[in-house]
C-alpha cells in the first residue's frame, strides 16, 4: 500500500536557518502583530541538527539591520560579543610583514561586534520560538512545489533511504509543506534555488555568482585581546589569487582564524585548507596561536561578484534572501547585516502580498524596489566592482579598491559582465608547464599541534553522517574524473575540497575517484568550482552534517 505524504499548510515557509530567514520570519510576525493578524502561520525548516549546527562566518557583525528589528540589542542580546577595539592589516610575505600604517576605510570596524555566527543564529533560534513561529530542524528541502508554474511551497527529503535507494525500517517520507510565500534563504549555491533560477531564467541578463571560500579554525589563545581584528594580504596566496587571512578576537581567549580564496583561481593544484596551514606557519600568526589550542573547524563559501550577479530575486511565489541572492560586501568582507535586511525587506514584500492575497510574479517584484530604496543597495553599489578588480592580480586589484572607494565604486571602469569562476582554471600543462606539479605541498608538515591535515580537522567539525544513505554529491561521470580529468587537471577536487571528501584510488591500474561523504562539511565548493561542472550537491538526511562550536 503505497506511504501517503503529509501535507502541512503554512502562509509564508523560510527555506534555511540562517540570519536572512531568522530575522526575516521575526519581522514578518512583528509586522503581523501590528495588524492584528498574529495568527498567520510562519515556519522554518533548517538541514541542520540544530538552528545553529551550519551556522559559519568570521565574524565581524555590523548591528544595524538588527537594531532596526531590536532597537535594544546590544543589552538583550546575552551571546558573548566584543566590540570593536582595534584594526591592523599586514602585507605579508613568507617570513616578514609590513603593517599598513593607516587601516583603508572599508576594512575599519568601528561600532562592529566580533562573535560567533553561530551563537547569534542559536540566539535568533530562541527569539523565534518565543514568537511561536514554527521552527523544523533537521528538515532538508528537497525540491519545490509547483502549481501552473508558481511556486507553492517545498517538499522535505524522506527519511529512512538507505545507500540502495531501498526504504529502511525508519523510513519516513519527505512533508509536503505548502505555503502561499517561499522564501529560500539556503546560503550560497542553494539547492533548490540552483534549481529554481535555471528553471525560471532568473540570471538571464546577468552576470553568474562567482564564489570564494572561506577556510575556518577557532583557538583557545594564551593572550587575550579581546576586539581586536586583524587581516591580511599577500603571503599564502600569489599575487594572481583573490584572498586574505583574518583573525579576529572573541570574548573568553578565542581567536577566530580563516583564509578567504576566491574561487575563480587559475592553479588546479591550489588548496584552501593547505594554504590556512601555511599562513598559520607565518612569524605573525605563530607567535599569536603558540601555547593555544585548535578547537574547532569549517569551511563556506562566500557569493562575492556583487550587485550585478545577483538573480532575479522574485517569481510566482518565491522569494530569494542572504548568501542565496548574493547579499554580500565584498570590498567590507561582511554580509550578515544585508542578510537580515533582505530578510526584512522580504517580510515587508510578504505582507503588502497576503493583504492583496496576491503572490505573482508582478506583486512580489515590490521585494526588488524595496532593496533598490534600501541602504544595503546603497551600500553594495559601493562594492559591486570589488570583485572584478582582481582580474588582473593583487597589485592592480589595491589600486582598483582605492579609486573605487573615491569614486562611489566606480573603479578604472564598470564591469557588469564576467564569466563564472570555475572557467578560470587552467590545465595543468598550461598553468605548469609540461612539468606536473603534484608535490606543490610536499614541504608542508602537519605536527598536529600548529598545523593539521585535513582529516584532522574534519574531525574538529563533528560530523554526523549515516554512512548508509544516497549519496549526497551527486557525479555525473565517473569515468570523465578517472581519464580526462586526471590527465588535463589534475582532479583538482582533491585540492580544492577542504574536507577530503574526494580521493583518488588506485583500482584496476587506474585512479578512482573515490567519495567520503561523511567528512562533507557543505561548503559546496565542489559543485562550484569542478572544471566540468559534472558535481551536484544536494541535501543529505536531516541533520548530517557539521555541527559547528563557536564558527
Amino acid at each position: 500500500m503505497p506511504f501517503e505524504r503529509e501535507v502541512l499548510d503554512v502562509d509564508v515557509i523560510f527555506v534555511g536557518a540562517g540570519p536572512a530567514s531568522l530575522v526575516g520570519a521575526l519581522h514578518l510576525q512583528k509586522l503581523l502583530a501590528a495588524k492584528g493578524q498574529a495568527d498567520t502561520s510562519i515556519a522554518i525548516i533548517e538541514k541542520g541538527r540544530e538552528v545553529h549546527s551550519h551556522a559559519l562566518s568570521g565574524a565581524v557583525f555590523i548591528p544595524r539591520a538588527i537594531r532596526e528589528l531590536y532597537p535594544d540589542f546590544d543589552t538583550i542580546c546575552p551571546i558573548p560579543k566584543a566590540e570593536v577595539t582595534k584594526d591592523s592589516v599586514y602585507f605579508l610575505t613568507e617570513k616578514s610583514k609590513l603593517k599598513f600604517p593607516i587601516t583603508p576605510p572599508p576594512l575599519q570596524n568601528h561600532g562592529s561586534y566580533v562573535l560567533s555566527l553561530q551563537n547569534l543564529v542559536a540566539w535568533l533560534g530562541q527569539k523565534v520560538e518565543e514568537a511561536g513561529i514554527n521552527l523544523f530542524p533537521s528538515f532538508p528541502g528537497a525540491e519545490l512545489l509547483y502549481e501552473n508554474d508558481a511556486v507553492v511551497g517545498v517538499r522535505t527529503r524522506d527519511q529512512g533511504i538507505d545507500k540502495e535507494g531501498k526504504e529502511k525500517a525508519n523510513y519516513t517520507p519527505g512533508v509536503d509543506i505548502r505555503a502561499k510565500v517561499t522564501v529560500l534563504g539556503e546560503g550560497p549555491r542553494g539547492t533548490l534555488a540552483k534549481t529554481l533560477i535555471d528553471k525560471k531564467g532568473l540570471q538571464n541578463g546577468r552576470s553568474p555568482q562567482v564564489y570564494a571560500i572561506g577556510v575556518k579554525e577557532v583557538w583557545e589563545a594564551p593572550h587575550q585581546r579581546e576586539g581586536e581584528v586583524l587581516h591580511t594580504m599577500g603571503f599564502p596566496l600569489d599575487t594572481r589569487t583573490m584572498g586574505g587571512g583574518f583573525l579576529y578576537f572573541m570574548p573568553d581567549n578565542l581567536v577566530s582564524l580563516g583564509l578567504i580564496i576566491g574561487l575563480d583561481y587559475q592553479d588546479p593544484f591550489l588548496d584552501p585548507h593547505h594554504e590556512l596551514q601555511r599562513l598559520k606557519a607565518h612569524p605573525l600568526i605563530r607567535e599569536i596561536l603558540m601555547g593555544g589550542k585548535m578547537i574547532s573547524y569549517g569551511a563556506k563559501t562566500i557569493p562575492e561578484a556583487g550587485l550585478y550577479a545577483m538573480p532575479q530575486m522574485y517569481t510566482d511565489g518565491c522569494l530569494l534572501i542572504g548568501d542565496t541572492a548574493g547579499f554580500q560586501n565584498v570590498m567590507k568582507l561582511k554580509g550578515i547585516h544585508l542578510a537580515m535586511k533582505s530578510g526584512m525587506l522580504a517580510a515587508e514584500t510578504i505582507v503588502t502580498a497576503l493583504e492583496q492575497n496576491d503572490f505573482s510574479e508582478a506583486a512580489l517584484s515590490d521585494y526588488e524596489q524595496r532593496f533598490k530604496k534600501s541602504w544595503a543597495y546603497d551600500e553594495m553599489r559601493k562594492g559591486r566592482n570589488f570583485h572584478q578588480g582582481w582580474e588582473h592580480g593583487l597589485i592592480p586589484a589595491m589600486f582598483n579598491a582605492g579609486l573605487q572607494f573615491l569614486t562611489n565604486g566606480w573603479g578604472f571602469k564598470e564591469r557588469k559582465h564576467f564569466a563564472a569562476g570555475h572557467t578560470h582554471m587552467r590545465k595543468v600543462a598550461d598553468y605548469y608547464g609540461e612539468q606536473r606539479r603534484d608535490d606543490k605541498y610536499a614541504s608542508l608538515v602537519f605536527d598536529r599541534t600548529l598545523t593539521f591535515d585535513k582529516v584532522t580537522d574534519v574531525f574538529n567539525a563533528y560530523n554526523l553522517h549515516d554512512e548508509n544513505q544516497p549519496p549526497h554529491l551527486l557525479v555525473a561521470d565517473y569515468d570523465l574524473c578517472s581519464e580526462r580529468c586526471t590527465v588535463e587537471y589534475g582532479n583538482p577536487c582533491r585540492h580544492f575540497c577542504p574536507a577530503n571528501v574526494y580521493e583518488m584510488v588506485e583500482e584496476h591500474g587506474k585512479p578512482q575517484l573515490h567519495l567520503n561523504p561523511s567528512n562533507c562539511v557543505h561548503c559546496k565548493t565542489c559543485d562550484i568550482m569542478d572544471p566540468y561542472q559534472i558535481i551536484t550537491w544536494v541535501p543529505p538526511e536531516g541533520g548530517s552534517g557539521p555541527n559547528y562550536k563557536n564558527l
